[in-house]
């Protein structure tokens, strides 16, 4: 390497804000780590609650700390004992790093580790040149998939995850929440052949992002009744399965409300507090299951990301909004608070 040091994106004191700064390369490594030179990295809603300094950041960070943890690099070093990447690799990460001990681990069940740490938020993230991580987190990525969609590859397994917990073959899919991982559940939902995708979504920028995903109707719940809307589109049965994904109470209760006995219901929305609903009348007595979506199957999701994008069964473009120099870092949080932005990529 060339420089002891190197630039970061660091969570400097408990404040809102992020500093662009100098901080020292992560140089020593145990026998499973590896150093990756960080090539794009992209802006999650996680970081934006770091930014903002919110309740929930306040409860688990603790600066100073190097933000960040969707990247996409190329293996520098490895420690000695590595034996599933090596130097040149082309890789992206998952951010879930699991003690590979417990019983979730050891029971094919990694993403849900029972002492799960997570890049960003428990150790030093990837807004940096370069990001220590440990070998057990590191998938390798193929080099025909463009950087700026390889560096997404986490929030698209989080919407492979959510989407494909059922099939979705000729069902009619209701989609709560029209941010960029709903956008790309969108897609998902589409290339798995469900009959018909509706989207509810109230921000006109994410509506036309839904659309450009591939949506067939896309509602707003301001405007109009998603209930009755839905159940008129599906022969008064309603959707099949419900993606949700806005964390809003509203949106949860009416996608529950427009669903039909028996349907399948996927939850990666997270909500602010505890939830007040009818849960007899809207869960209990149609029926339904419940999935409850955390993170990425660690590997199989990768693997179908990988797939899909390798051989272009699903084109990204329309989420990647903006990319920008590391430096302009502010820039990038700014069209994001202000909901008008998709992926936000970050150039180091």
């Amino acid at each position: 390497m060339e420089s002891e040091t190197m630039i970061a994106i660091v969570k400097e004191r408990p404040a809102p804000g992020l500093t662009l700064k100098r901080v020292p390369v992560p140089r020593e490594l145990g026998p499973h780590d590896v150093l990756v030179k960080v090539k794009r990295a992209s802006i999650c809603g996680t970081d934006v609650h770091i930014y903002n300094w919110d309740a929930w950041s306040q409860e688990r960070i603790r600066p100073p700390q190097i933000d960040g943890h969707e990247f996409t690099g190329e293996v520098v070093s490895i420690g000695g004992d590595v034996s599933t990447v090596k130097v040149g690799d082309s890789v992206v990460s998952e951010t879930h790093i699991p003690c590979q001990k417990c019983l979730q681990c050891r029971t094919g069940k990694m993403h849900i580790c029972k002492n799960m740490q997570i890049l960003g938020v428990h150790r030093d993230g990837v807004f940096a040149e370069y990001v220590r991580v440990p070998e057990v987190v590191l998938w390798k990525v193929d080099p025909s998939i463009p950087l700026e969609y390889a560096s997404i590859m986490e929030p698209f397994g989080n919407a492979i995850h959510t989407a494909l917990v059922t099939d979705l073959t000729g069902k009619n899919v209701l989609i709560t929440g029209a941010g960029p991982i709903g956008a790309m559940a969108v897609a998902v939902a589409k290339v798995s052949g469900a009959a018909q995708v509706i989207v509810s979504e109230i921000k006109e920028f994410r509506k036309e992002l839904a659309r450009k995903m591939g949506a067939d109707v896309i509602i707003d719940p301001t405007k109009e009744d998603l209930t009755k809307k839905v159940k008129a589109m599906t022969e008064d049965n309603g959707a099949d399965v419900l993606l949700e994904m806005s964390g809003n109470t509203t949106a949860f209760k009416q996608g529950l409300d427009s669903l039909t006995n028996g349907a399948v219901v996927s939850l990666l929305g997270v909500f602010p507090g505890e939830l007040s609903f009818d849960i007899n009348g809207l869960f209990t007595f149609k029926g339904l299951t419940m999935y409850g979506i955390t993170g990425r199957k660690m590997f199989e999701t990768w693997q179908v990301a990988t797939q899909l994008l390798k051989n272009k069964r699903i084109d990204l473009s329309p989420v990647v909004t903006h990319i920008l120099p590391a430096e302009k870092f502010e820039e990038g949080f700014d069209v994001m608070i202000r909901g008008i932005s998709g992926k936000v990529i970050l150039e180091f």
